[in-house]
C-alpha cells in the first residue's frame, strides 16, 4: 500500500500538486504571522487552540476568496490540473 502512495506523489502530476501546495501553505503562514499579527494562542488547551486556529484560517480564506473575486482571478493556479471538474 505504501508503494502505491509513493508512486502517486512522485509522479509528474503529483510533483506539480505538491509544488502548488507547498507554495500556498508557506505563504499562508507568513500572512498569518506578519500581516495578521498572530504571535501566539490566546487560550490554553487543545480544543481551544484548535478553535482559535480554525477561526484564524476561516478569516484568511474569506479574505483570500474576496480578493480573488474582486480581481477576477478565480480558478487560477501555478499548474493546470485537468482532474478538477
Amino acid at each position: 500500500m505504501r508503494l502505491f502512495f509513493k508512486k502517486n506523489i512522485t509522479s509528474p502530476e503529483g510533483n506539480k500538486l505538491r509544488m502548488n501546495r507547498s507554495i500556498q501553505v508557506e505563504g499562508a503562514f507568513g500572512v498569518l504571522k506578519n500581516n495578521y499579527g498572530f504571535k501566539h494562542f490566546l487560550s490554553k488547551g487543545k480544543k481551544n487552540t484548535t478553535t482559535d486556529i480554525l477561526f484564524l484560517c476561516l478569516g484568511y480564506n474569506i479574505n483570500k476568496l474576496h480578493s480573488k473575486i474582486m480581481n477576477n482571478r478565480l480558478c487560477v493556479s501555478l499548474f493546470k490540473n485537468d482532474n478538477v471538474a
